[in-house]
């Protein structure tokens, strides 16, 4: 099944994985440890990160060793700017839309 970044973070428990992975890479059982959740459940969201090619495996010794993958979340970034202008254009029209108030109110005095 092919699966794309948004399947990666439509669930917080992945969201969350992934912000623990960004500091540093871990093992599953080290990722599986920071949640209230069985080593299965975890291994699922592990599964999901991988094929939507968010995370990276890298075998070191006996043990797997799991990274983001910078490449796959450039890909949200870009598609995130286009609302990003947005919202700065807006966040701009009320800045001047508030010192216009604001310098209304000074004459007024």
């Amino acid at each position: 099944m092919r699966r794309d970044i948004f399947q990666a973070i439509a669930d917080p428990t992945r969201r969350a994985i992934i912000a623990l992975i960004a500091i540093q890479a871990m093992t599953p059982n080290a990722i599986a440890e920071q949640f209230d959740t069985s080593r299965q459940a975890v291994s699922k969201h592990l599964k999901v990160l991988h094929e939507c090619e968010v995370l990276k495996q890298e075998q070191k010794g006996r043990e797997i060793f799991y990274s983001l993958e910078l490449e796959k979340m450039k890909e949200l970034d870009i598609w995130l700017e286009q609302f990003r202008k947005i919202w700065e254009s807006r966040f701009d029209n009320l800045d001047a839309y508030l010192a216009k108030i604001q310098k209304e109110r000074k004459d007024d005095q």
